[in-house]
Formats: C-alpha cells, structure tokens, sequence
C-alpha cells in the first residue's frame, strides 16, 4: 500500500498528512488560488483545503452549519443536511498554537445524488481567515469500480481525513499578507 505522505500546500505556506492515493487535482485542471483539492486514484471521493474569509458574524457550532450550507450554495444543492456538529479538540490539532476554535460537521447534500461530506472548520481570527477541509465521499454505487486490480488501494476512511485535519501545519504566516 502507498503510504501517506506530507503534502506542502498554498505554496509551502502550509503542510499536511494526504492519505494514500491522493492525486493533485491542479496537475488535471484549474484550482481556485484559495483551494488546493485532491482526488482518490480509484474512487470517486476527494479532499479540499480552503482558505476562505473570517465570517466572524457566526460563532461556534453556527459557524460550521453557516459554511456547509454556504458550499451547498455555491454547488447550487437541492438538498443540504446537516447530520452532527461537534467540536474538535485544539490540543490534537497541528494548528492548536493559532486556531481559536474547531468543529467537524458531517452531512448530506444532493448535488446528483446525496453525497456524504464530512467538513472542519478551523477558525484563525487573528489572520481573518477560516479554514475548510472537505472530504466528500460519494455513494458507493458511485464509486469507481473496486476491482481486484485496485483492492491495494482502499477508499479513504474518515480516519484519513481526521489525519489530514490533524496534520495541517502553518509554515509560513506571510500567506494572510501583512499582520
């Protein structure tokens, strides 16, 4: 099995922990400048890390149901649940020395079918920034055929997603500009 690997991300800006099978969408197509996304080699399911602007007029577990439904916009869903909110414990985070707070949500939303995503926001006021990492995992009748030439690669698990969340490292502040 590939073993995970740390990723440099925004540049070398940040780090983090990809799990096996993680291909840089960037290499197949545009990516916004906010965002860096990754695909599974064999699956359907996928991986975004994004910067986005403070919404400091949300707070707390708010926060987290505000940038869910706010992605289910953007992807113009016909459906957006929210299943939990919970929040995530600062000291596992790489990111606990400027991270304020931390929730995981996970959820549903129809875009063509239901998919399940599971979403933490990690939120850096002091950089006006919050964080998103999204791990979409779509139907398993959606998925790419699990054949016997690709069972040395497993689907992702939501434990290679906590890592990933975990992981992410801040290497370089100068990425949110002049403090």
């Amino acid at each position: 099995m590939e073993p995970t690997r740390d990723y440099p991300l925004f540049g070398g800006a940040f780090s983090a922990t990809l799990p096996p099978g993680a291909i840089d969408v960037s290499d197949l197509r545009p990516v916004p400048d906010n965002q860096e996304v990754f695909c599974h080699r064999v699956t359907d399911q996928s991986l975004i890390v994004e910067l986005v602007e403070l919404q400091a007029h949300v707070q707390g577990e708010e926060a987290a149901r505000y940038h869910f439904e706010d992605v289910g916009g953007v992807q113009e869903a016909r459906a957006v649940q929210v299943e939990a909110v919970q929040p995530l414990l600062l000291e596992n985070l790489a990111l606990r020395g400027c991270c304020q707070e931390a929730w995981i949500l996970s959820g549903k939303q129809q875009v063509a079918k239901y998919v399940t995503m599971y979403q933490a926001l990690l939120r850096l006021p002091q950089y006006q920034t919050d964080f998103l990492l999204t791990f979409n995992q779509p139907p398993p009748e959606n998925r790419s055929s699990l054949g016997p030439e690709n069972l040395s690669l497993p689907p992702w698990s939501l434990g290679d997603f906590e890592q990933l969340v975990t992981s992410l490292t801040l290497h370089d502040p100068n990425i949110f500009g002049p403090q």
